[in-house]
Protein backbone atom coordinates (compact mmCIF):
# COMPACT_ATOMS: atom_id res chain seq x y z
CA UNK A 1 0.00 0.00 0.00
CA UNK A 2 2.65 2.60 1.00
CA UNK A 3 4.23 1.57 -2.56
CA UNK A 4 1.68 1.76 -3.91
CA UNK A 5 0.34 5.29 -2.50
CA UNK A 6 3.77 7.43 -3.35
CA UNK A 7 5.52 8.26 -6.88
CA UNK A 8 7.35 5.00 -7.17
CA UNK A 9 4.10 3.00 -8.13
CA UNK A 10 5.33 2.63 -11.72
CA UNK A 11 8.29 1.01 -10.89
CA UNK A 12 8.84 -2.24 -9.30
CA UNK A 13 7.94 -3.85 -5.64
CA UNK A 14 10.76 -6.42 -4.77
CA UNK A 15 9.99 -8.40 -2.20
CA UNK A 16 12.88 -10.15 -0.39
CA UNK A 17 11.90 -12.89 2.42
CA UNK A 18 15.15 -12.88 4.54
CA UNK A 19 14.16 -15.93 6.54
CA UNK A 20 13.50 -18.24 2.90
CA UNK A 21 16.65 -18.03 1.19
CA UNK A 22 19.71 -20.19 2.37
CA UNK A 23 22.89 -18.46 3.49
CA UNK A 24 25.24 -19.19 1.10
CA UNK A 25 22.89 -18.13 -1.62
CA UNK A 26 21.81 -14.48 0.51
CA UNK A 27 24.63 -12.39 -1.48
CA UNK A 28 24.02 -13.50 -4.78
CA UNK A 29 20.25 -12.87 -4.54
CA UNK A 30 20.60 -10.09 -2.87
CA UNK A 31 23.19 -8.14 -5.77
CA UNK A 32 23.24 -10.43 -8.33
CA UNK A 33 26.34 -12.26 -9.98
CA UNK A 34 28.46 -11.90 -12.93
CA UNK A 35 29.25 -14.82 -15.44
CA UNK A 36 31.55 -17.48 -14.10
CA UNK A 37 31.17 -15.95 -10.19
CA UNK A 38 31.21 -19.75 -8.68
CA UNK A 39 30.02 -22.83 -9.69
CA UNK A 40 26.92 -23.24 -10.96
CA UNK A 41 26.31 -19.69 -11.87
CA UNK A 42 24.08 -18.90 -14.52
CA UNK A 43 26.55 -18.47 -18.01
CA UNK A 44 25.39 -14.38 -18.23
CA UNK A 45 25.38 -13.88 -14.85
CA UNK A 46 22.13 -12.00 -12.74
CA UNK A 47 20.83 -9.16 -11.70
CA UNK A 48 20.20 -9.25 -7.99
CA UNK A 49 16.83 -7.94 -5.83
CA UNK A 50 18.45 -4.98 -5.22
CA UNK A 51 19.15 -4.08 -8.53
CA UNK A 52 15.76 -5.20 -10.05
CA UNK A 53 14.01 -2.73 -7.60
CA UNK A 54 16.01 0.21 -9.66
CA UNK A 55 13.21 3.47 -9.06
CA UNK A 56 11.08 1.53 -7.20
CA UNK A 57 10.91 -0.25 -3.74
CA UNK A 58 12.61 -3.43 -1.80
CA UNK A 59 9.93 -4.61 0.66
CA UNK A 60 12.41 -6.88 3.11
CA UNK A 61 10.34 -9.33 4.96
CA UNK A 62 11.32 -10.60 8.46
CA UNK A 63 14.70 -8.63 8.98
CA UNK A 64 15.11 -10.12 12.13
CA UNK A 65 15.64 -13.58 10.25
CA UNK A 66 18.83 -11.54 8.35
CA UNK A 67 22.06 -13.55 9.42
CA UNK A 68 24.88 -11.73 10.94
CA UNK A 69 27.19 -11.46 8.26
CA UNK A 70 24.62 -9.95 5.88
CA UNK A 71 24.06 -7.39 7.83
CA UNK A 72 26.85 -4.78 7.81
CA UNK A 73 26.83 -5.21 3.73
CA UNK A 74 23.01 -4.30 4.11
CA UNK A 75 24.12 -1.36 6.06
CA UNK A 76 26.27 -0.61 3.79
CA UNK A 77 23.92 -0.38 0.72
CA UNK A 78 21.43 1.65 2.63
CA UNK A 79 24.22 4.41 3.61
CA UNK A 80 26.02 4.38 -0.11
CA UNK A 81 23.30 3.18 -2.23
CA UNK A 82 26.00 1.10 -4.31
CA UNK A 83 27.49 -2.28 -4.65
CA UNK A 84 28.91 -4.79 -6.92
CA UNK A 85 27.50 -7.98 -8.38
CA UNK A 86 29.28 -10.82 -6.67
CA UNK A 87 32.79 -12.09 -8.68
CA UNK A 88 32.02 -8.26 -10.08
CA UNK A 89 34.45 -5.05 -9.92
CA UNK A 90 31.70 -2.19 -11.93
CA UNK A 91 29.96 -0.40 -8.76
CA UNK A 92 26.35 -0.50 -9.57
CA UNK A 93 24.16 2.62 -7.65
CA UNK A 94 20.10 1.75 -8.39
CA UNK A 95 17.64 3.87 -6.89
CA UNK A 96 15.32 2.33 -4.31
CA UNK A 97 13.49 2.98 -0.99
CA UNK A 98 13.63 0.46 1.77
CA UNK A 99 10.37 -1.04 3.60
CA UNK A 100 11.66 -3.66 6.23
CA UNK A 101 8.85 -5.73 8.57
CA UNK A 102 9.08 -7.90 11.20
CA UNK A 103 7.19 -10.23 14.01
CA UNK A 104 10.38 -9.86 16.51
CA UNK A 105 11.20 -7.57 18.92
CA UNK A 106 14.11 -6.10 17.21
CA UNK A 107 15.29 -3.90 19.85
CA UNK A 108 15.58 -6.99 22.15
CA UNK A 109 17.06 -8.75 19.43
CA UNK A 110 19.57 -6.20 19.15
CA UNK A 111 19.73 -6.45 22.81
CA UNK A 112 20.97 -10.05 23.03
CA UNK A 113 23.53 -9.31 19.85
CA UNK A 114 21.12 -10.98 16.84
CA UNK A 115 20.60 -7.54 15.05
CA UNK A 116 23.33 -5.06 14.59
CA UNK A 117 23.00 -1.81 16.34
CA UNK A 118 23.74 0.75 13.65
CA UNK A 119 21.60 -1.62 10.96
CA UNK A 120 18.56 -1.24 13.60
CA UNK A 121 18.60 2.51 13.80
CA UNK A 122 19.68 3.19 10.05
CA UNK A 123 16.33 0.87 9.42
CA UNK A 124 13.84 2.55 12.03
CA UNK A 125 13.38 6.16 10.76
CA UNK A 126 9.63 5.62 10.57
CA UNK A 127 7.88 2.73 12.53
CA UNK A 128 4.31 1.63 12.09
CA UNK A 129 3.38 -0.65 14.37
CA UNK A 130 0.22 -2.82 12.94
CA UNK A 131 -1.49 -5.05 16.49
CA UNK A 132 -2.48 -8.75 16.04
CA UNK A 133 -5.84 -9.44 14.97
CA UNK A 134 -6.73 -10.26 18.41
CA UNK A 135 -6.40 -6.45 19.16
CA UNK A 136 -8.71 -5.07 16.70
CA UNK A 137 -11.31 -7.21 16.31
CA UNK A 138 -13.55 -5.07 14.06
CA UNK A 139 -11.09 -5.25 11.02
CA UNK A 140 -11.77 -9.34 11.01
CA UNK A 141 -14.83 -9.18 8.52
CA UNK A 142 -13.80 -6.51 6.77
CA UNK A 143 -10.27 -8.35 5.86
CA UNK A 144 -12.80 -12.14 5.41
CA UNK A 145 -14.62 -10.18 2.84
CA UNK A 146 -11.53 -8.85 1.00
CA UNK A 147 -9.93 -12.23 0.84
CA UNK A 148 -12.83 -13.83 -0.02
CA UNK A 149 -13.52 -11.55 -3.01
CA UNK A 150 -9.61 -12.06 -4.19
CA UNK A 151 -9.94 -16.18 -3.57
CA UNK A 152 -13.29 -16.19 -5.67
CA UNK A 153 -11.95 -14.25 -8.65
CA UNK A 154 -8.91 -16.41 -8.69
CA UNK A 155 -11.05 -19.06 -8.74
CA UNK A 156 -13.23 -18.18 -11.36
CA UNK A 157 -16.28 -17.98 -8.86
CA UNK A 158 -18.84 -15.92 -8.23
CA UNK A 159 -19.07 -13.29 -5.13
CA UNK A 160 -19.04 -15.22 -1.89
CA UNK A 161 -20.94 -14.11 0.98
CA UNK A 162 -19.64 -14.38 4.61
CA UNK A 163 -23.04 -15.52 6.67
CA UNK A 164 -24.11 -13.27 9.36
CA UNK A 165 -23.86 -15.91 11.60
CA UNK A 166 -20.21 -17.07 10.72
CA UNK A 167 -18.81 -13.47 11.00
CA UNK A 168 -19.01 -13.54 15.08
CA UNK A 169 -17.15 -16.47 15.70
CA UNK A 170 -14.59 -15.38 12.77
CA UNK A 171 -14.44 -11.72 14.94
CA UNK A 172 -14.32 -13.34 18.79
CA UNK A 173 -11.11 -16.05 17.78
CA UNK A 174 -8.18 -14.79 18.67
CA UNK A 175 -6.10 -15.50 16.04
CA UNK A 176 -2.56 -16.39 16.70
CA UNK A 177 -1.27 -16.86 13.58
CA UNK A 178 -2.49 -13.39 12.19
CA UNK A 179 -3.79 -12.83 8.64
CA UNK A 180 -1.94 -15.83 7.22
CA UNK A 181 -3.97 -17.76 9.81
CA UNK A 182 -7.54 -15.95 8.55
CA UNK A 183 -6.35 -16.69 4.60
CA UNK A 184 -5.64 -20.05 5.69
CA UNK A 185 -8.87 -20.82 7.42
CA UNK A 186 -10.89 -19.28 4.48
CA UNK A 187 -9.05 -21.32 1.86
CA UNK A 188 -10.05 -24.16 3.79
CA UNK A 189 -13.84 -23.00 4.47
CA UNK A 190 -14.19 -22.82 0.95
CA UNK A 191 -12.67 -25.93 -0.58
CA UNK A 192 -15.08 -27.11 2.10
CA UNK A 193 -18.12 -24.90 1.72
CA UNK A 194 -21.89 -26.81 0.68
CA UNK A 195 -24.07 -23.26 0.08
CA UNK A 196 -23.21 -20.10 -1.76
CA UNK A 197 -22.18 -18.35 0.82
CA UNK A 198 -19.12 -19.12 3.90
CA UNK A 199 -21.87 -20.76 7.14
CA UNK A 200 -20.41 -21.17 10.53
CA UNK A 201 -20.58 -25.02 9.38
CA UNK A 202 -17.91 -24.94 6.88
CA UNK A 203 -15.72 -23.27 9.55
CA UNK A 204 -13.03 -25.37 11.33
CA UNK A 205 -14.23 -26.97 14.46
CA UNK A 206 -11.84 -24.63 16.70
CA UNK A 207 -13.92 -21.88 15.89
CA UNK A 208 -17.02 -23.15 16.65
CA UNK A 209 -15.61 -24.26 19.95
CA UNK A 210 -16.13 -27.73 18.99
CA UNK A 211 -14.07 -31.31 18.59
CA UNK A 212 -14.80 -32.97 15.24
CA UNK A 213 -16.43 -36.28 16.25
CA UNK A 214 -14.28 -39.06 16.57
Amino acid sequence: AIHQAGPRRIHPFVRINCSAIPKDLMEAELFGYVKGAFTGAQSGGKPGKFELADQGTVFLDEIGELPLEMQPKLLRIIEDKEFERVGGTRVLQPDFRIIAATNRDLERLVAEGGFRTDLFYRLNVMCLDIPPLRQRPEDIPVLARHFLEDMAREAGLHHIPLDSEAEPLLRDYSWPGNVRELINVLERALVSREGEGLSPGDLPFHLRGKRPQS
